[in-house]
């Protein structure tokens, strides 16, 4: 028999949005360390569908939510957006700097995606969402989490990767991150759940080839929408990726 994860919740403030909730809150599985969430709930009397949302490198939960999370909330849906490991309010510098050793940086991905397990756990459980309704979307960092997530997590039921890819080839550092995280080898595990991917083909962090590579290696159904735009994507592929949810949740 399967155990029961129990999730201690700690609310920091709750706000009236249009349409809607925006509730800053903690969660953590008893005993462990918690996790600085933004949760957006739309007003609805049925459960709604729900989106994890993990951001990129540098950045926090804060611009996922007030972006990616309005037009979900827009859309009916609900979302979970998360502080990752040394970012946003768990930024530490003495930390990061320790993080360049490969070793804590293979650690540090395995404690980012169990967390993001348990979000699906938590907002899945939540009264006001149905967990048979859950997506992920993940922003350049957070996209090739959301691919690793999705492959072991089949209560992901739609992916959505923006500005992300495959791995930079032809680099030492790349072959040892393949060993620990292959995201052409998670891809293939989606399928036949719904992949969308939004890129800029003037990104030079994460180049279009590596989207390409993704997405060639991942099932069908899956799309490639293209954006004239570099490594951040206009408000037109936010948009379009909030729409693209709704309708396969």
């Amino acid at each position: 028999m399967a155990t029961k994860i129990r999730i201690v919740q700690s609310t920091r403030s709750e706000t009236r949005l249009a349409g809607g909730r925006r509730i800053v809150l903690d969660f953590r599985e008893e005993d462990g360390d918690p996790v600085p969430a933004i949760l957006l709930l739309p007003d609805a009397e049925a459960a709604a569908p729900g989106a994890i949302l993990l951001h990129g490198y540098s950045s926090r939960k804060e611009h996922m939510a007030d972006e990616v999370g309005r037009a979900l909330l827009a859309e009916g849906i609900a979302s979970l957006a998360v502080d990752l490991p040394l970012h946003g309010d768990r930024a530490d510098p003495l930390q990061a700097q320790s993080a360049r050793n490969p070793l804590a940086a293979v650690r540090l991905w395995r404690s980012a995606l169990q967390e993001a397990g348990l979000a699906v756990r938590y907002l899945g459980a939540r009264r006001e969402v149905d967990g048979g309704r859950l997506g992920v979307a993940g922003y350049s960092l957070g996209s090739f989490l959301a691919v690793a997530l999705a492959a072991g997590e089949p209560r992901v039921k739609a992916v959505v990767v923006a500005a992300g890819g495959d791995l930079p080839s032809g680099t030492p550092l790349a072959a040892v991150a393949r060993t620990v995280a292959d995201p052409t080898r998670a891809v293939r595990r989606l399928s036949p759940r719904p992949l969308l991917m939004v890129h800029g083909r003037d990104d030079r962090t994460v180049r279009p080839e590596q989207a390409e590579r993704l997405y060639a290696a991942a099932g069908e159904p899956k799309e490639l929408r293209w954006y004239a735009a570099g490594h951040y994507l206009p408000a037109a592929a936010i948009q379009y990726a909030a729409g693209w949810l709704r309708e396969r949740l």
